[in-house]
């Protein structure tokens, strides 16, 4: 078994032994691990991501707690592990947990924590940007520029879409769907289309609210439409973010058939999470049209692109930073060490996992709570 590198040890008197796949921002989560007892481990092993048997040395034979990363293969393995060196609590810090394996963790009696509520607006930000980005054609200008090849203005240089009343369009309409969506509606007066299984009312209300504010002013309304199909969104919409949860029912949801199903010149964000879009055809989409352009933060195959995405000028890629700002990451630090402090600790469920401001309040003590169990109903918590 190949052993990690090094280890950073705070607290290495504490009765409780708490490890981190991962040095994460800030250092208030490990203060307040150390501050309740806690050994807290660190693994810093310059391994981008880490195999399940490196895992398995971190656990070793006594470990109460578990942070992370949604890079990681957490299943049955895992969880048997850590329950034998008598760990009770594992969480992700992430919002999303399709890489844990949630019934092996109930079965080996771990709870399973995720960080919702800290970081729907940087994420939503993100998709604006790329949003922007892509259709403005700012990536290819910038590389241009870079390259020297500027030699003055010129009529067509890098001529793009411009947003202001054209149709945006969200396909799942939750806390960072909607987000993005305000955004882009407030920021360039676009008009909404959107699809989800249940109706975003609180959405509605405020672009019905801001077109009536804009109309006062003398200046076109915007307008909102649930729509009854996603291909209704994909037919409609020339900006598309997607925001559905991954699962099998979202796995390749945007594939051949839905591309051709979109504008031309359409642009397609996404900052959800990758087999969301077959991206093998989505490649061979992009080079067929080249006036249609993606935004993409997640892939795939993380951390790899499908061969021919990377050559593709429109297509602006990043790595998976939707999240990366400095407020939201070192908040999610927190609420991944809270979740497992809090399992250790016996403390209750948080009431509203997507209301926490209270546990990132640095002037003050957090609540004695767990701020989001996903599994704690199975558990019986």
């Amino acid at each position: 078994m190949e052993k990690p590198i090094s280890i950073e040890i705070w607290n290495a008197s504490g009765k409780y032994r708490v490890v981190s796949s991962k040095p994460m921002p800030g250092t208030r989560w490990i203060r307040l691990l150390t501050d309740q007892d806690c050994r807290v481990e660190i693994c810093t092993a310059e391994k981008t991501i880490l195999s399940v048997d490196d895992i398995l040395g971190l656990i070793g034979n006594k470990c109460d707690g578990f942070i992370g990363q949604l890079t990681e293969d957490w299943g049955e393995v895992l969880f048997s592990a850590l329950r034998k060196a008598g760990g009770t609590a594992f969480s992700n810090m992430a919002v999303g947990y399709n890489n844990v394996d949630v019934d092996a963790a109930t079965k080996c009696g771990i709870s399973v924590g995720n960080t919702p509520g800290v970081l729907t607006e940087t994420t939503a930000e993100l998709a604006a940007s790329l949003s922007v980005s892509a259709a403005r054609r700012i990536v290819e200008a910038d590389e241009f520029m870079r390259a020297g090849h500027y030699k003055g203005w010129l009529p067509n240089l890098f001529v793009g879409n411009l947003l202001k009343g054209q149709t945006v369009g969200v396909i799942g309409a939750g806390r960072i769907g909607s987000a993005y969506a305000r955004m882009m509606i407030e920021g360039f007066k676009m008009n909404l289309i959107y699809y989800d299984l249940y109706q975003s009312t609180r959405l509605e209300k405020f672009v019905t609210a801001y077109g009536e504010f804009l109309k006062t002013n003398g200046e076109q309304p915007v307008t909102w439409k649930r729509a009854t199909s996603m291909e209704e969104v994909l037919r409609e919409a020339d900006v598309i973010s997607l925001h559905p949860v991954l699962d099998k029912t979202t796995y390749h949801l945007i594939n051949k058939q839905s591309l051709a199903t979109m504008k031309k010149e359409a642009v397609l964000v996404n900052a959800s999470r990758g087999p969301v879009i077959d991206e093998a055809a989505l490649v061979e989409h992009l080079k067929a049209n080249p006036m249609f352009r993606v935004g993409l933060d997640v892939f795939e195959d993380e951390p790899f692109m499908k061969p021919g995405l990377a050559d593709l000028k429109n297509a602006v890629v990043v790595p998976h930073i939707a999240s990366a700002s400095k407020w939201t990451r070192e908040g999610m630090a927190t609420l991944a060490a809270l979740n497992v402090l809090g399992r250790i600790k016996k403390f209750p469920i948080w009431s509203d996992s997507n209301r926490v401001e209270s546990f990132l309040d640095e002037n003050s003590s957090p609540p004695s709570a767990c701020p989001s169990i996903v599994n704690s109903k199975q558990l019986g918590i």
